[in-house]
């Protein structure tokens, strides 16, 4: 039986559910979601071991023109260096949309010149199902994609077509991970991350933007974690609410990333969070580095 196995970029703009369909793909929760934009900044690898090969998701964080920031630079900068080195491009779109951003990732996904699967996200919220037929129209005529598959990553609907399609499309390889390897990521990486996705879901819409999480320790004391984290954010008041009266908001945002990680890890937990003020760190090229945004 002929094997494929290759690298397939998830590309679109923020908030098209790329993180989602990644978990969904995958059939487990690995990159973190929310219903705020920009949630992934991080590229973050997912391995999909299938009986006739092995599909190398890489999840990307949105290609976007909001803000001239560091941190809004490195996040396109890291989605577009992805496409150089892949073997499919994955363009995410949600259904019955099409703004200046999703033709800012297609330009980026065309000038990388790499063959490229529509995913188009969310129908199953499109009521009037016949209105997706010129609308899949449209989207044919702006790119030449191999495919364009309708799926719904919130539910599941034809995701294992659109599987089946990204598989097909792969060169013929010997699968590069064990069959029981999740990510190429670090424990103490997707431990950051779950926290991170608290403060996301719990906060308003400017503070999330504004704080990042550092481990600073992560030990493995025989059969549990013990892990330190810091929440960096930009000034007191921002410290402020993220903890809340009597500490009470970040302790519960710890204790349901604590419950994540558990799940995640498949071992116990000890999680404890501190709060530090790193000012103008998201507009510093240095501090963005030494916070973990380099390119992996």
């Amino acid at each position: 039986m002929t094997n494929r196995c290759g690298t397939v970029a998830i590309i679109g703009r923020p908030n098209v559910g790329k993180s989602t369909l990644l978990n969904r793909l995958l059939g487990q929760k690995l990159a973190i979601t929310s219903h705020k934009a920009q949630t992934t900044r991080h590229t973050i690898l997912g391995v999909n071991t299938l009986p006739s090969g092995q599909i190398l998701y890489v999840d990307t964080p949105g290609i976007h023109r909001r803000g001239e920031g560091a941190l809004n630079r490195y996040l396109n900068r890291a989605a577009r260096a992805v496409m150089a080195d892949v073997d499919l491009v994955l363009f995410v779109v949600e259904a019955l949309r099409f703004n200046r951003e999703d033709g800012l990732a297609l330009d980026a996904i065309a000038a990388a010149n790499r063959p490229v699967i529509a995913a188009v996200n969310k129908v199953d919220l499109v009521t009037d199902k016949p209105q997706l037929l010129p609308y899949l129209a449209q989207l044919a005529g702006r790119h030449p994609f191999l495919e364009i598959v309708p799926v719904s990553a919130a539910r599941g609907e034809q995701t294992e077509v659109l599987e089946q399609t990204v598989l097909t499309a792969l060169p013929e390889a010997p699968n590069l991970f064990p069959p029981d390897q999740l990510t190429d990521r670090s424990e103490r990486f997707l431990a950051a991350e779950l926290l991170r996705e608290q403060l996301t879901q719990r906060y308003g819409d400017e503070l999330p933007y504004r704080s990042t999480v550092e481990i600073e320790a992560f030990v493995d004391e025989g059969g549990r974690y013990r892990i330190h984290a810091l929440v960096w954010v930009e000034r007191d008041s921002q410290k402020a609410i993220l903890i809340g009266r009597h500490g009470s908001a970040l302790k519960a945002a710890a204790t349901q990333a604590r419950l994540e990680m558990q799940k995640l890890f498949g071992c116990p937990v000890h999680l404890e969070v501190w709060v530090k003020v790193k000012h103008s760190w998201s507009s510093d090229e240095a501090a963005l580095a030494s916070l973990g945004y380099a390119e992996h």
